[in-house]
């Protein structure tokens, strides 16, 4: 380790320290509407078709995946 080392990581956390950090508040209202059922079942519907679907067909098929040819 250089001897220039800790006042390179002096210099960089006295940076940081330096630097303005803006926050920002977050409020949430309530929904302009209520989900209807037709939507809940579009959502779970359409997630379990790109998320489950792909990842089960991997593991219905991990043996051929597993054979060298």
């Amino acid at each position: 380790m250089s001897v220039l080392m800790p006042q390179l990581l002096r210099g960089l956390t006295g940076l940081t320290q330096r630097l303005p950090v803006q926050r920002v508040q977050i409020h949430s209202k309530p929904p302009w509407e209520q989900l209807r059922t037709m939507d809940v079942a579009v959502g779970l519907t359409s997630c379990f078709l790109c998320f489950l679907l792909p990842s089960g067909w991997v593991l219905s098929h991990l043996e051929s995946y597993k054979k060298r040819e």
